[in-house]
């Protein structure tokens, strides 16, 4: 424990994870997951200590499922998680390296029973604008509306930041300002996962106009229900600093 540094990170599916964590892996002081022959390289799927997000409905739903909670455990069970998880997950780390990462979405409702079985470990949460977020992962839950998933959006983050209160170390990034300046976005994670930055991304890397499309198919919707979710999801939206007005 006492030799490396443990990142986790979180977010909901299609917030810029996977995004964040192959480029924080690219560090030469980082090992994260690679070609482990599941879902995004996420750890929820190489363990079988607790159950993954697929448990509680997957994208758009577990966060809204107590089950899917996880918080501090007593020392005895943390030392034996601790163990479990380290003999599932040491086979995909390089142990050479002093900061190890692992990325699956429901960290993010994870954080304080991870702090628990990962003393010192540090936690980065994630978030993109909940209409974009909601419209990207509508593609793939077709049947969910687009009301539901927004109000899973502000259920997921404000149970995050219940708990981001209860660790040692807590980082929020937004999607759009890796996307907008990530030399000085990557500055700052790097410095507070404990390395020295280096450039591991550069300017105009990211496709800045990949939510354009949701912008569009959220203006192209009915206006009478789009002022709906405004008026029921607005001031939820405007605390983490959105508008739904401007996706």
């Amino acid at each position: 424990m006492t030799d490396h540094q443990y990142v986790f990170i979180g977010g909901l599916h299609r917030s810029g994870t996977s995004l964040l964590f192959q480029v924080l892996r690219d560090h030469p002081e980082v090992s994260g997951f690679r070609a482990t022959g599941v879902r995004e390289d996420e750890g929820q799927h190489l363990q079988s200590t607790y159950a993954p997000a697929k448990a509680f409905g997957g994208a758009g739903k577990f966060a809204r499922k107590p089950q899917a909670h996880l918080v501090e455990v007593d020392d005895d069970t943390a030392a034996r998680h601790r163990g479990e998880l380290m003999a599932a997950w040491s086979p995909h780390w390089d142990l050479a390296r002093r900061v190890l990462v692992e990325k699956s979405p429901p960290n993010l409702v994870h954080m304080r029973y991870l702090q628990s079985v990962f003393p010192g470990a540090r936690f980065i949460v994630i978030l993109r604008h909940p209409v974009t977020t909601s419209l990207a992962t509508k593609k793939w839950r077709r049947t969910q509306t687009l009301w539901s998933l927004i109000r899973h959006w502000v259920v997921a983050h404000d149970l995050a930041l219940e708990d981001a209160q209860h660790l040692d170390h807590f980082l929020l990034v937004k999607y759009e300002d890796l996307v907008s300046d990530p030399t000085t976005t990557l500055d700052t994670v790097q410095r507070f996962i404990g390395v020295e930055p280096v450039a591991t991304l550069a300017d105009g890397a990211i496709d800045a106009s990949v939510s354009d499309k949701y912008t569009a198919r959220w203006h192209a919707l009915n206006g009478l229900y789009t002022r709906a979710l405004v008026r029921r999801f607005g001031d939820d939206a405007r605390r983490y600093g959105y508008d739904l007005d401007a996706p």
